[in-house]
C-alpha cells in the first residue's frame, strides 16, 4: 500500500513541493507587514497601499493566461516554473533593501510576475 502510494513522486515533484513550501512560507511571512512596513516606515499613503496591491494581484491574474497558453506552445514547463520561482525569490532582498515605496511597488510588480510565469492558468 504505502509503496503505491509513493510511485511517481519523482525527485522533481519534490523538489518543486520542498521550493514552493518554501516560498509560501516566506510570502506569508512577509505580505502580511507589507502595507505597515510601507505606510509606517517608507511614509506612503494607504492608496499607495491599494496601488501596489492592484497592480501585483492584476499582473499575476493577466500572466496567468498568458503563461497556460504560453506553456501548452512551449511544451517545456519546468523552464517557465523555475524562471517564475527564481523571479519571486530575487525580489525578496529587494524589500529589505527598499528606501522608498516606488521599490517596493517595483518589487511586488516582478514578484507577481514570477508567480504569474509558474503558475499556469486555466480556463
Amino acid at each position: 500500500m504505502v509503496r503505491s502510494l509513493t510511485r511517481g513522486i519523482t525527485w522533481n515533484v519534490l523538489a518543486l513541493g520542498a521550493v514552493s513550501l518554501l516560498t509560501d512560507v516566506s510570502t506569508e511571512m512577509f505580505y502580511p507587514v507589507l502595507p505597515l512596513f510601507l505606510t509606517s516606515v517608507l511614509g506612503a499613503g494607504v492608496g499607495f497601499v491599494g496601488v501596489v496591491e492592484g497592480i501585483a494581484e492584476s499582473t499575476a491574474s493577466l500572466l496567468k493566461l498568458f503563461s497556460g497558453w504560453f506553456s501548452d506552445r512551449l511544451r517545456r514547463r519546468k523552464v517557465l516554473v523555475l524562471a517564475g520561482y527564481s523571479l519571486s525569490a530575487l525580489t525578496r532582498p529587494i524589500f529589505a533593501l527598499s528606501t522608498s515605496a516606488w521599490h517596493v511597488l517595483g518589487a511586488r510588480f516582478v514578484d507577481r510576475v514570477g508567480k504569474g510565469t509558474r503558475t499556469r492558468g486555466t480556463l
